[in-house]
């Protein structure tokens, strides 16, 4: 059996694999609100392996500018919550950052009118397509599919993979403002200025719009009132402006 996926600890632990519970009020529920995740950028080092260089050059190409800084807020936000309230997912920050920077691939335009299915179904196949070209090893390709395709599968039965759940943990803070208290203001403040929002709370709840309007079945549907949770985003309205850019990715 070649082709048999690798299973073991270390592996799983490398890769984001690992399995934990899919209810974030239970991973949290030791983590103090009085205690956030206090990081500049420069404290955070993003990953320098050639398939981390490859990704991020392919997703800066690809990506519309707001949704390429959206893509590098999520990294950082993980990041400083892994470090922070999280440590045993920090082995796995390589797997995420592919995750961070591939987890809207299918939302550009043209991938969005490419496909009937939803963005993130989507954009999970075109990342495993890519990972494998560039190389990835194939618990590595498969940890970022798996992730992207259930970064909005919000809810709090069963269990998920780290890399999932802190993909869900960090999009959740910077498109929603859920679990304010897990990062300081001066990590936000630190983060926006090098990865500006652009309007993105508008930009992404039209998106969703979109979507949902060329696919009703879409499994953005799933998530009540997304679009409003989305562009009412208080936490991050005082930042919301920054970067300003008038208009955003559509057609």
């Amino acid at each position: 059996m070649s082709n048999a996926a690798d299973n073991s600890n270390n592996t799983l632990e490398k890769y984001g694999w690992t399995s934990v519970p899919h209810d974030q009020s239970v991973l949290l529920k030791d983590v103090s609100p009085w205690d956030p995740a206090n990081y500049t950028v420069s404290q955070i080092q993003l990953p320098e392996s050639d398939i981390a260089k490859k990704v991020a050059e392919y997703a800066k190409e690809r990506l519309p500018e707001q949704v390429f800084n959206h893509s590098m807020r999520v990294y950082y936000y993980g990041a400083a919550i892994a470090r922070k309230h999280l440590p045993s997912f920090v082995p796995s920050l390589e797997t995420y950052f592919l995750t961070c920077l591939l987890h809207d691939i299918g939302t550009t335009q043209e991938n969005i009118h490419a496909t009937l299915l939803s963005f993130e179904f989507y954009g999970g196949y075109l990342a495993l397509n890519l990972l494998q070209d560039y190389g990835a090893a194939k618990e590595q390709a498969e940890s970022v599919t798996e992730a992207i395709i259930r970064h909005q599968d919000l809810g709090d039965i069963g269990t998920i993979t780290t890399v999932g759940q802190l993909i869900q943990l960090a999009t959740l803070f910077d498109n929603a403002g859920a679990n304010p208290t897990l990062i300081s203001k001066e990590t936000i403040e630190s983060i926006v200025v090098a990865y500006p929002r652009g309007h993105w709370s508008n930009c992404f709840a039209h998106t969703i719009e979109q979507e949902l309007t060329l696919k009703p079945w879409a499994h953005s549907s799933a998530i009540p009132k997304f679009a409003e949770a989305v562009a009412g985003n208080k936490l991050m309205e005082p930042w919301d402006a920054l970067g300003s850019n008038d208009t955003c990715p559509s057609g």
